[in-house]
């Protein structure tokens, strides 16, 4: 049996009486599988990870994000004029962040794990919600005047929701 790791390392497993003459044959005859398998590895190891290992990495990762999150989002609506009444940081199981009518964003602390300009883009399309309560294209305006690569990281979100 041959086993390719998350790592891409390669486990031949014999039977045992096989000897490792017959075991490199067979790995060198399933070479192109392996191959393919390494190479999925690999594309496995560009995505983004979101799980976290331990209660201790997720509370550490929490505790971050509760010190990091607000304070961006306060420079973002600082830099557009705009006011926030309340922020919090949660743990949502569907949403990136929302916003309120009366002001108030929520963010997911998962935030914290990912590249700041998809934090950016998460904490500008909540505060255009402050101007615009909808996702028309007058709002979409809005958000691509404040972050004009806004589509990238609208298709990373998507791309990583699928995982």
């Amino acid at each position: 049996m041959i086993r390719v790791a998350d790592d891409g390392t390669v486990r031949v497993t014999i039977p045992q009486w096989g000897s490792k003459r017959e075991a490199a044959a067979f790995a060198n005859q399933e070479r192109a599988w392996i191959e393919k398998q390494q190479q999925r590895c690999e594309q496995e190891c560009l995505r983004p990870k979101l799980t976290t290992r331990s209660p201790a990495v997720e509370r550490e990762l929490r505790d971050r994000a509760k010190r990091e999150l607000p304070a961006r989002l306060l420079e973002l609506a600082a830099l557009h004029g705009l006011t926030v009444t309340r922020i919090n940081v949660r743990n949502q199981r569907w949403r990136w962040g929302s916003c309120s009518r009366k002001g108030r964003i929520c963010l997911n602390w998962r935030l914290v794990q990912m590249p700041d300009s998809i934090r950016d883009y998460v904490m500008i399309h909540e505060l255009m919600h402050l101007k615009r309560m909808d996702h028309s294209p007058k709002f979409w305006k809005l958000v691509a005047g404040a972050c004009p690569d806004f589509k990238s990281a609208r298709a990373w979100l998507r791309a990583i929701r699928n995982l």
